[in-house]
């Protein structure tokens, strides 16, 4: 499955990520590619723990598309 994350940045400072359809996961890093690292690795940590308690694992119902 793959996810959307929205990627925020501020300039003069850091990224922020989050992913719609996991809500709570989310991430901050000091560069593009650190952020992009970071929420792979939440993605799976999220859905590991999801699989853990049990529970369905959400399907990815938003998308993303850049337009210009």
């Amino acid at each position: 499955m793959k996810y959307a994350i929205v990627i925020e940045h501020i300039p003069g400072s850091n990224y922020s990520a989050y992913v719609p359809d996991l809500p709570g996961c989310v991430a901050t890093g000091d560069s593009l590619d650190e952020i992009k690292r970071v929420m792979h690795e939440g993605i799976a940590f999220q859905l590991e723990a999801i699989g853990d308690d049990g529970l369905p694992v959400p399907e990815p119902l938003n998308l993303m598309e850049l337009i210009k």
